[in-house]
């Protein structure tokens, strides 16, 4: 046995002896040893450690979530914790490939990430490894580990413990996690950084957002009023551009996005980006955040069952320079949360294009604000931290929170499907048949001399003419060669070219014909409850060449119910207010009109009925002008201090007036929220004063009235709801025979008299004998301040009697005086 491994052995067992804590696993070593990681130090720590013991569970490692499988690159937040009441007082992790001894670099896996330099620290003699700061009794410390890149196969992540002077380590059990890298979906890209895109051709993609944000799903503090996503906004992309990106700092865009769930500024920046952007992803903001699913479509008078999701859609296309796509949508309320992709690759490695993507969602922090809860105030973080993901260890107050550190439910799912691809295509093997030709039109009757060995797709649409006046340019179609059977015959041209003029300048005698896109998809129902309707729209891909106009239907409407079996909210509307002026000035924009919910629904939920419509409208033809714009004003304060109300900005013309009248709008207004106004407390008219309680002398009456409606927000609290006051009938007699004060007296001593102290059943007057007291009626209201009463009535009446003294009494009183 060496020297070396003796000393080491000597100094193990004189810190278990004497108690004194060394650092956890770091021994002495000559100095030339101590400098230097490649003579093997952290493969000695691994064969150092003390006892293993098998089924030993006081002590745990875990990763968020307890996922089985790693995402490469992504961050996991790893806890080693006792239970209770055990403790530790040192301890080592490390993160190693599966099958690896530790002995070189390569042999670790992934990142280790510091979250509390008072708790860990990376081990001097052995960098990849984490240790204790400070030796110290503890239950739990916690690091992020960022799992290794794509091909690295499966993680062990392995701690060791110090506990009363026992080192514990387990090369199995509930000290060693074991992670495997995640399977991608099918035709996703998992290189990073991204490779260069070899596919051909173009792409078109459909993107739609499902909301999962509910009360079911996430019912801590779920915020019943305002729930909501922001309008949606995005892009593809080429790699030079990133418009977010986990671990990066947040632009402006993104931080108006994030806390304001404005998407305007993003949107600037996009379009500033030019030719590294293809498409502008844009979808309308949710009210309310969740959305039902199922609807049937009504057609033709009859119902027809479709499954549909009411979520809002957009398509987009991608080529080989702009191959990613990115979004971003507000969680709202929020501080500075919100729910994306970032940067995803639609290129496969095989030159085609994936044919979806589908990704559950979790919400991400942009760094900007430190609120903990959905509705705290704004707290600017200073100075901005990354974008990085919530987990559910961040905040006790968090509603996401999870002491057992347990992964957030997904609040979104979003899925890309691939809709169509256009051009010829590197990749001449196909998804599917139909995937192909998606977009490409019918197979034209005309007679083709092809060679039965080559086999083609059908030829795409003629192209718009490249001349827009009556000088001669060219137009094109395309088809692709699928397949070629016999290489020794030739196959002909792919591409086809014709002589042709601008629209009106044609030579041809008979014009071409309206030429139209396929149908977009149907939009969602435009109730969420019930019966309404959606539309779906189309457009011109190509004019007639005579420039007559198209005649052809752009737009269908049909009548569709959402979820017939529900019971919709029952909540009052106003009428539709005024239609908007047209949001452009020339061309064609869009108009949208409002109504206000006058009463909402009394079981606190969320009326169903339509608020806001919009519609397209159509100004005069656009005549391009050179326009000099400013920029943009700040947007002026609310208009109102409390509820709904509106704002505004304005930029100014720089472009002389002689170069005529510029197109571009000068003047923007958009609605503001603020919290809901103050509403006071609403009483009820006061009701007539009651009878007097007394028959004679001094007795009060009382009135009540009731609470109509409880103050809200603020407002000014409700006022007495009853009151009282003196009255005063008559003077009661107190000489004369029949008087009811000697009436009183002699039954007062009458009753002192009983022997047995019976209470008398009834009042006896000189003239009658009564009944006992009735049993006091309910109370006229149950809350608010109501009237209760009780009568006694003469039982027999002596012929001696007078009216006055054998009469019927009675008594009031007052009752549930307490607020409604």
């Amino acid at each position: 046995m060496s020297v070396s491994r003796v000393r080491t052995r000597i100094l193990l067992l004189q810190c278990l002896i004497t108690g004194s804590l060394c650092t956890a696993f770091t021994f002495t070593e000559e100095p030339a040893e101590r400098a230097a990681k490649s003579d093997g130090y952290c493969s000695r720590i691994l064969r150092a450690q003390g006892a293993k013991r098998e089924g030993y569970n006081e002590f745990r490692l875990r990763v968020e979530g307890d996922p089985d499988n790693y995402q490469p690159g992504s961050t996991y937040r790893v806890t080693l914790f006792a239970s209770h009441p055990a403790y530790f007082r040192g301890f080592t992790l490390i993160a190693l490939r599966e099958g690896r001894e530790g002995n070189n670099d390569e042999d670790y896996a992934g990142n280790f990430q510091i979250i509390d330099e008072e708790d860990t620290q990376f081990m001097t003699n052995c960098p990849p490894a984490v240790t204790e700061s400070t030796p110290r009794r503890r239950t739990r410390i916690q690091v992020f580990w960022t799992a290794p890149p794509s091909g690295s196969g499966c993680v062990l992540l392995k701690a060791s413990i110090v506990q009363k002077k026992i080192i514990y380590f387990q090369d199995e059990g509930s000290l060693t996690k074991r992670m495997c890298e995640k399977e991608p979906l099918f035709g996703e890209a998992t290189e990073k950084p991204f490779l260069d895109c070899c596919a051909c051709g173009t792409a078109k993609y459909r993107v739609t957002y499902f909301g999962n944000w509910s009360e079911k799903m996430h019912p801590k503090d779920y915020p019943r009023r305002a729930n909501h996503w922001s309008a949606l906004i995005g892009a593809s992309h080429s790699k030079n551009y990133v418009l977010w990106e986990y671990g990066g700092y947040s632009s402006d865009g993104v931080k108006q996005v994030a806390e304001l769930g404005s998407p305007v500024k993003m949107e600037e920046e996009i379009r500033q980006k030019g030719d590294d952007v293809l498409t502008v992803i844009k979808m309308k903001a949710q009210w309310p955040a969740w959305q039902p699913l199922n609807v049937h479509s009504m057609a033709g008078g009859g119902f027809q069952e479709v499954l549909l999701r009411a979520a809002p859609s957009a398509e987009f296309s991608v080529d080989r320079t702009r191959h990613l796509m990115s979004f971003l949508t507000m969680l709202g309320p929020s501080p500075d949360w919100t729910v994306g992709l970032s940067a995803e690759d639609l290129c496969t490695k095989e030159c085609g294009w994936v044919q979806k993507v589908v990704q559950d969602l979790i919400p991400w922090d942009a760094g900007t604000d430190s609120g903990v809860t959905y509705e705290s105030p704004n707290k600017a973080t200073i100075p901005q931290e990354k974008i990085r993901p919530l987990t559910s260890l961040d905040h006790p107050q968090s509603p996401f929170y999870d002491p057992e550190g347990g992964a957030i439910t997904p609040v979104s799912r979003v899925m890309v499907e691939r809709i169509a691809r256009k051009g010829e295509q590197c990749n001449i093997v196909p998804d599917n048949v139909d995937d192909i030709v998606a977009d490409i039109a019918q197979e034209e009757k005309e007679e083709d001399d092809t060679p039965e060995t080559c086999i083609y797709s059908n030829w795409s649409p003629w192209s718009a003419c490249s001349s827009s006046t009556c000088e001669k340019g060219k137009r094109m179609r395309q088809r692709m060669l699928k397949a070629q059977l016999d290489l020794s015959v030739p196959c002909p041209h792919t591409q086809d070219f014709q002589p042709c003029m601008g629209p009106g300048c044609s030579e041809e005698v008979d014009a071409s014909t309206c030429m139209m896109s396929e149908w977009i998809t149907w939009s969602p129902c435009s109730m969420s409850c019930g019966m309404g309707t959606r539309s779906r729209e189309r457009y011109v891909k190509q004019f007639p060449e005579d420039g007559s106009i198209c005649m052809l239907p752009t737009e269908e409407t049909e009548k569709c119910i959402v979820n017939e079996e529900c019971t919709p909210s029952s909540c009052l509307v106003t009428e539709w207010g005024e239609w908007d002026i047209c949001s452009a000035t020339c061309g064609l924009g869009m108009k949208r009109r409002e109504r206000m919910v006058k009463t909402p629904p009394t079981d606190g939920s969320v009326c169903s009925a339509e608020v806001v419509e919009v519609e397209k409208c159509m100004m005069p033809e656009c005549h391009t002008i050179p326009c000099l714009l400013s920029p943009w004003s700040d947007w002026s304060d609310c208009s109102v201090t409390c509820g709904k109300g509106g704002r505004s900005r304005q930029r100014t013309l720089k472009s002389p007036l002689e170069l005529g009248e510029c197109a571009e709008e000068l003047d923007q207004v958009e609605k503001c929220m603020l919290p809901e106004c103050p509403m006071d407390c609403i009483l009820s008219e006061w009701s007539e004063w009651s009878e007097c309680n007394k028959s004679c002398g001094k007795g009060h009456m009382i009135r009540t009235r009731m609470v109509m409606m409880e103050p809200q927000f603020g407002g000014t609290p409700c006022l007495e709801t009853v009151q009282r006051k003196k009255c005063k009938i008559r003077k009661c007699n107190r000489g004369g025979g029949n008087s009811d004060e000697k009436r009183r007296r002699k039954e007062a001593r009458e009753k002192r008299r009983n022997k047995q102290g019976r209470e008398e059943p009834a009042d006896e007057h000189t003239g009658c004998k009564m009944k006992p007291w009735s049993a006091w009626t309910d109370c006229t209201k149950l809350c608010g301040g109501g009237i209760q009463e009780r009568l006694m009535t003469a039982k027999k009446r002596f012929k001696s009697s007078q009216l006055s003294s054998c009469k019927d009494r009675k008594e009031i009183r007052a009752c549930n005086v307490h607020p409604c």
